[in-house]
């Protein structure tokens, strides 16, 4: 398996001593290579309160920090009755022996004020504990006290980076279906979130039934597929207003599976007419569409690669739903799927080297990933109904819905790394399902 997607080794690590007796020669890093090693342990005390203002910001910012980078797979917090060192003040010198006697590699302190303005101010510095110094340069964040939440995920995206070396993700949202009611009588509507479960809010009511919500690449605007007209239509939501807007169709047509190019000025999407599907794009601004396929099959699902250039989609012109590739701007389309089993929903990397998709194969669905030739197919879950994977920002963790089996069928949000390995669940206030993860937030 390609490099990128493999397990990871605690560089500072060595096999087969025990913890206490370890020495490291390089800096602090966690590295992407071909070992399986325990997660990096680290220390992060209550940010210490600087005022009465402050209140308990301190301690709610850790614990959003742990959790974090806790749930990444790659770091292991070492709980606080573990501590041997108390952390009252942010401007104290750290007493790393303490540290390093718990065996934490990593320490995390910061502090927490409310300026005069009303202001939440958190500072926080990062230490490399068995070399005994600071990792870079500490950093102060500002923001609102309701968006404390924010500041927290902004922390962790730091350490996560300097750790790793790798973009962050923490930072972002992801829109998705909340279902409620029975199986037979479902509502669905558009909701949002954090992209740990927090801070829900919805964007549409549960009047009509709503399908597969895309992020445009700004973040500021979400496409998706509407039934309150009777037939599928797509719409165009900006996400700070919740204003929206039907994307220009034809009478006697059904549009659907919209997804934004990354100008995020263009949106392809299929559209049945005539009884065949094909593939179109059109443009916002103007409404213009063109024609990219034409085949007597059902082509859906389009996804664009990264630079714009290309659009991996679903066809069944081979007789099953297969994945094919395609330019931009419609032509001759390369299969790319070849395995046991049924292809769908297939969905480009941020980072352009691998496409994330559905499988179906022997009663069992998966969400695989495949490199954009087709070459190293892996598969990274199976389950009674795993579908509609999405990329976190960096490439790293894959969301996806996965649904339970009997009479209720709960759709609910889980994640997986790209490994295959740290499956989780995210918490949902309902049913969930169709995660689209945005990019970071500005």
């Amino acid at each position: 398996m390609m490099k990128h997607v493999l397990s990871l080794l605690v560089a500072l690590v060595i096999l087969g001593l025990p913890a206490a007796a370890q020495e490291r020669s390089g800096p602090l890093r966690i590295e992407i290579t071909e070992g399986v090693i325990e997660p990096l342990p680290y220390a992060v005390p209550d940010f210490v309160a600087d005022s009465a203002a402050a209140g308990d910001f301190g301690r709610n910012i850790a614990r959003v920090v742990a959790s974090d980078l806790s749930g990444t797979g790659l770091f292991r917090e070492i709980p606080a009755d573990a501590h041997i060192a108390r952390v009252t003040s942010f401007s104290s010198p750290v007493q790393f022996a303490d540290w390093k006697a718990i065996n934490a590699q990593a320490l995390i302190t910061g502090g927490v004020s409310v300026d005069d303005a009303g202001k939440l101010v958190v500072r926080f510095r990062l230490y490399d504990v068995f070399a005994g110094q600071e990792m870079g340069q500490g950093l102060q964040l500002v923001g609102t006290t309701d968006g404390w939440r924010r500041i927290a995920h902004k922390v962790a995206d730091q350490v996560y980076t300097r750790l790793t070396g790798e973009s962050p993700y923490f930072d972002s949202r992801v829109v998705f279906v909340a279902e409620t009611g029975p199986k037979d009588a479902r509502q669905k509507r558009l909701a949002i979130m954090d992209y740990d479960g927090a801070n829900v809010s919805y964007l549409t009511d549960a009047a009509s039934i709503v399908l597969a919500p895309r992020f445009s690449p700004t973040g500021d605007r979400v496409l998706y597929t509407s039934y309150e007209s009777g037939f599928p239509r797509i719409y165009v939501l900006d996400v700070a207003s919740a204003g929206r807007r039907v994307l220009q169709s034809q009478d006697g047509t059904m549009s659907f599976a919209p997804r934004f190019a990354p100008d995020g000025r263009t949106v392809v999407y299929s559209l049945t007419s005539g009884g065949n599907t094909d593939l179109y794009a059109m443009d916002i601004g103007s409404g213009q569409s063109r024609r990219l396929t034409r085949a007597p099959s059902i082509e859906t699902a389009p996804s664009f690669s990264p630079d714009g250039s290309r659009i991996v989609f679903e066809s069944d012109r081979s007789g099953t739903p297969q994945l094919y590739i395609m330019p931009a701007g419609g032509g001759e389309a390369q299969r790319i799927s070849f395995g046991q089993g049924r292809y769908g929903t297939p969905v480009w990397s941020p980072r352009g080297d691998l496409i994330a998709f559905t499988k179906q194969s022997k009663g069992r669905f998966h969400i695989g990933v495949m490199r954009t030739d087709g070459s190293e197919e892996r598969l990274l879950t199976a389950s009674f109904l795993d579908e509609g994977p999405t990329w976190s920002p960096n490439g790293r963790v894959i969301m996806f819905t996965r649904e339970t089996q009997g009479a209720q069928g709960r759709a609910s949000l889980y994640s997986v790394d790209i490994t295959g390995r740290n499956l989780r669940q995210v918490p949902t206030e309902t049913g969930a399902s169709d995660p689209s993860w945005s990019p970071l937030q500005k």
